[in-house]
């Protein structure tokens, strides 16, 4: 089994409830339990900055499945939510579901990354990945806490839901 990371994000039909769907259905993944969960947090949007703010979380999985059919998952669970691609890059989205970490793999190729290219710049990513492994040192990029204390998190909030 191998332990990866999830980033997750929604700011479209009731953003809150998405995220709170897609944590079950990474639940039901084949070979795959989903060991934590972060708090919800709330941020302005990263990029096209005209869109509701997102609400976000990462999950912690212990998987069986190999990066790329999990990432396969990913994208199902996506298209299940009623993800539409078709939009501009960094637009609005009914879910989004990034693979940050898997293990300490390093691969990079049309279809996958990793470690995400770009999670060590976004603190809607570092502070929930923070809440779940504290200590983790992100491949080529360092510890998260180091990673963290570079960044504004000023905007990032931890709202209630449930």
């Amino acid at each position: 089994m191998t332990i990866a990371y999830v980033g997750l994000g929604s700011n479209l039909d009731a953003p809150a409830a998405q995220i709170e769907r897609a944590l079950a259905a990474l639940a039901r993944l084949p070979v795959t339990s989903l060991v934590a969960s972060s708090r919800l947090y709330q941020s302005p949007p990263w990029g096209l900055r005209e869109q509701p703010d997102f609400v976000n979380a990462v999950a912690q999985l212990d998987t069986a499945l190999p990066a790329s059919d999990l990432m396969r998952h990913l994208l199902e669970t996506e298209r299940a939510a009623g993800r539409d691609r078709s939009g501009p890059r960094w637009g609005p989205r009914v879910l989004d579901l990034d693979l940050l970490l898997y293990a300490d793999l390093t691969a990079s190729d049309s279809a996958l990354h990793l470690p995400h290219p770009r999670m060590h710049e976004r603190a809607f990513v570092l502070l929930p990945l923070a809440e779940l492994a504290p200590a983790l040192d992100i491949p080529g990029r360092g510890p998260i806490s180091r990673l963290i204390g570079q960044l504004d998190t000023g905007d990032c909030r931890v709202i209630e839901y449930r």
